[in-house]
């Protein structure tokens, strides 16, 4: 057992996005390669936005997603009385002080600030002022004058500031409640996390941070800023790239182990990887070739293809038995699940998620005498020729003779009647498929017409024939 402490601390003002849930794994790999401790902390002291629902998608994702978590989830709103003890002693200690300026005042120094060509930051006016008016009034942190501060980022390297370049911030509000940059600080300090693990979008923060570890008296753990995750325009991640929150591919059909692995890859490849052409790696490898130290410094680029692609291969590599429990709980419940696992077999090839199950294979599970609906496109390619119609005749014909219903004698007798025709099977099969499953495209024909059955088969191969009929009668 390793000293190490990491943890995920998201905000619940919403959904697990896809860059929080690659920094959760990221901690998670890292705890359990190392014998570490993970730990969970909601972020929730923005009161206005915080609820209950996005603490409980988060929840849920990281469930989902396999990352479980040693410690937590701590929540921050149940820890204010921690912060405003910090926040006391800071004042005791000069490292805080009260800030009087109203509103207006402050948008007024950072305008003029500006048309100075200066920062718009605070000018520091209320920094050493005795005085303590019956006013509102915020706290600020006293960032030191002088100096810089510095750190050894685990995966970026050296990074240093000049002290001047920061200004004082505010740890408290006019409200009494802390700010984030603070009750951070107080907290990882307090959890004990030795190493700090998040997005690259933070390192302005950590720099304002350090100094209040310094303060404060404790100890300043290790940093590791992992790259952005950005859009194939070179864009921050938002919806127009995809759904970006974690549970909506869950939704969409896409599996946890895929999810994991894809995100894996946003900025770390496993050694040899690429030598062995492919990142799927099994789940043990990656938590024990995982190091900080190979994750890149360049922005990472979300691809929902290149996901799709993972997800594809994961249900593939699914055992026969796990993809029929998996892919059923996506059927409706009154379906028949042996006939359906007659049929899983073959369409687990052909699938990229498991919510295309139900749209590749309704037709095996419609009432039986219902009217097939056809596709208007589907049915013109398919009965446009004016083989169509015999064809269909003769099929009807020699699937009524078969002693055997399976799909083996089901396709040596379609090969039978197109041989008269002089087409070939794709040709032939397409009038078959559009009769029985009303679209052009499907699940293997001839395994799909023995798990329906004789009776059901020849039943929409004749209503499609009538239907043929009547449109070239009316044709004529």
């Amino acid at each position: 057992m390793s000293n190490l402490r990491v943890r995920f601390a998201p905000s619940p003002t919403g959904y697990l996005h896809i860059g929080g849930a690659r920094t959760a794994l990221f901690n998670y790999l890292l705890a359990r390669k190392e014998g570490g401790v993970f730990v969970l902390r909601i972020e929730d002291t923005d009161v206005e936005r915080s609820t209950q629902e996005s603490v409980d998608a988060i929840l849920q994702a990281m469930d989902w997603l396999g990352l479980s978590y040693d410690e937590g989830p701590f929540y921050q709103s149940e820890r204010y009385g921690l912060y405003k003890s910090k926040v006391a002693e800071l004042l005791e200690k000069g490292h805080a002080y009260r800030c009087y300026c109203t509103p207006e005042e402050l948008d007024a120094k950072r305008e003029a600030a500006m048309q100075s060509g200066g920062k718009p930051r605070y000018d520091g006016t209320c920094r050493n002022r005795a005085d303590q008016p019956d006013a509102p009034f915020v706290i600020r942190f006293k960032t030191p004058c002088d100096g810089t501060t510095a750190f050894v980022d685990r995966i970026k390297g050296a990074i240093s500031v000049e002290n001047t370049e920061l200004d004082d911030l505010i740890i408290q509000r006019t409200d009494g409640n802390p700010t984030y940059n603070f009750v951070v600080v107080v907290d990882d300090a307090e959890m004990g996390i030795t190493l700090v693990i998040r997005g690259d979008d933070h390192v302005n923060n950590t720099v304002r941070q350090i100094p209040m570890y310094q303060a404060l008296g404790y100890e300043v753990p290790e940093f590791a800023h992992v790259p952005m995750i950005l859009g194939a325009d070179k864009k921050r991640l938002s919806k127009r790239h995809g759904a970006t929150s974690v549970m909506a591919y869950r939704e969409m059909g896409y599996l946890p182990e895929a999810m994991v692995n894809y995100l894996m890859t946003l900025g770390w490849t496993p050694p040899g990887a690429e030598a062995a052409g492919s990142e799927i790696v099994p789940w043990a490898e990656i938590e024990a070739a995982f190091r900080l130290e190979d994750v890149t410094h360049s922005p990472a680029f979300f691809d929902v293809k290149k996901l799709a692609a993972f997800n594809g291969d994961y249900i593939r590599m699914m055992p026969l038995d796990e993809f029929i429990e998996r892919a059923g709980a996506e059927l409706p419940a009154d379906w028949d699940r042996e006939r359906f696992a007659a049929i899983a077999p073959h369409i687990q090839e052909r699938l990229t998620t498991l919510r295309e199950v139900p749209e590749k294979i309704d037709f095996l599970f419609w009432p039986e005498d219902a009217d097939v609906v056809y596709d208007a496109d589907s049915w013109a390619k398919a009965f446009g020729p004016d083989w169509a119609e015999p064809l269909l005749a003769d099929v009807i014909g020699a699937y009524d003779s078969l002693e055997a219903w399976t799909a083996d004698a089901l396709k040596v007798a379609l090969e039978d009647v197109m041989t008269r025709y002089q087409l070939k099977l794709g040709k032939a099969q397409a009038p078959v498929r559009v009769a029985v499953t009303g679209r052009s495209v499907g699940p293997p024909l001839f395994e799909s017409l023995e798990v329906l059955g004789r009776d059901e088969t020849l039943r929409r191969l004749s209503v499609a024939a009538r239907a043929a009929e009547a449109a070239g009668d009316g044709a004529t």
